[in-house]
């Protein structure tokens, strides 16, 4: 297996792991993509941290395996778009853990993330045109804006965290010993909030992304209406009032 799975304190971890640099073949991209789905629905899981072991957080397809057989273009397409809509579509809050090399479908996965924390010595790189492919230029572009990417686009070069971050495309920069311990504390946070809020807050976060502001607002009114309805929208509001901590 490629991808485990661990779910604690409401989160699940996903976590890549296959050596030598997390690279997935078309079965590792489909196993992530049917192991993110059912996080996703999983009743016990309110927050998702997507993250890897090992030297770097992903290096996108197996191009030895395609190398081999280029007739596994279309399957591993499928498994790619299957994986990052998993992440994009995940009913609640997804967190991606970056460490080391993000590289091609590594930043198919953050870029679909909810947001970013990564590590000092992470770098972001889609070096598809070096390798006779493009992909992910849609999930750079929600990272570092459309003249960055598209300069990353063409040049293949990559940035540090600390130049991602300028730019808006993580929340955070840690210490490489101190990823795992940040982002799970937020993942947590995120976690003991009402589930569902959560889940409401993450379907109106998704449509109002490409819509106007005036047309976003009215979208995120009706997902606000449905929350308030709910026994945990009460909760939360009389936990609020006693000033005591809600119960959910």
């Amino acid at each position: 297996m490629a991808i485990e799975v661990e779910i604690q304190d409401g989160v699940g971890e996903l976590i890549i792991n296959a050596p030598p640099v997390n690279a997935l073949d078309n079965a590792g991209w489909r196993e992530f993509a049917d192991k993110m789905t059912a996080l996703g629905r999983n009743p016990e899981v309110n927050c998702v941290v997507i993250r890897s072991e090992g030297r770097g957080f992903q290096a996108g397809v197996d191009v030895k395996e395609l190398a081999e057989d280029g007739s596994l273009i279309v399957q591993l397409n499928r498994g790619c778009y299957d994986s990052f809509g998993a992440v994009y579509d995940c009913p609640v809050p997804t967190l991606s853990a970056v460490h080391g090399f993000c590289i091609g479908g590594g930043i198919g996965i953050a870029g679909a993330s909810d947001f970013v924390i990564a590590s000092e010595d992470a770098t972001f790189q889609l070096p598809e045109i070096d390798r006779g492919a493009l992909g992910a230029m849609t999930h750079l572009m929600r990272m570092v804006g459309v003249q960055k990417a598209r300069r990353m686009l063409f040049t293949c070069e990559a940035i540090s965290a600390d130049e991602l971050y300028r730019l808006g495309g993580c929340e955070s920069v840690v210490p490489r010993e101190k990823l795992r311990d940040e982002v799970m504390s937020v993942a947590r946070s995120i976690a003991s909030k009402s589930p569902a809020a959560l889940r409401l807050g993450k379907q109106a976060a998704n449509g109002i992304e490409l819509l106007d502001v005036k047309n976003s607002y009215r979208y995120e009114q009706g997902f606000t209406l449905e929350l308030y309805t709910t026994p945990d929208s009460q909760e939360a509001r009389d936990a609020f009032v006693e000033k005591r901590d809600a119960k959910f």
